[in-house]
């Protein structure tokens, strides 16, 4: 048995080059990320406060929180910057077709 389970969580013509948005997945928010032309899907929740890294800005590898600007990277979900010191999870992504396939974590 897989560790991951794939979910379908948005069609690939619903993200923009360089934008983000929120889906959420079995009740969990999740980002997925178009950086130039690639996507990634990482945790949509700053580790620092509660804002929504989908409503943030993409800068180069990184999105930056919008509520205390802390940066993540998106490919790693490293936190690059303060306030924030805790990184965020980031999770498979395959595309099928048109449609952009999340892996979560079983358990």
């Amino acid at each position: 048995m897989s560790d991951v389970t794939f979910h379908n969580a948005a069609r690939a013509g619903q993200l923009d080059e360089d934008e983000a948005m929120q889906v959420i997945i079995e009740g969990k928010e999740v980002a997925i990320i178009n950086l130039g032309g690639e996507i990634y899907a990482m945790d949509d929740i700053c580790s620092h406060a509660y804002a929504s890294m989908s409503d943030g800005y993409i800068e180069g590898d990184c999105i930056e929180c919008p509520l205390h600007g802390a940066q993540f990277n998106i490919k790693t979900g490293k936190a690059e910057t303060p306030p924030a010191t805790v990184d965020l999870a980031t999770y498979e992504v395959k595309i099928e077709g048109d449609d952009i396939m999340v892996g979560l974590p079983n358990g």
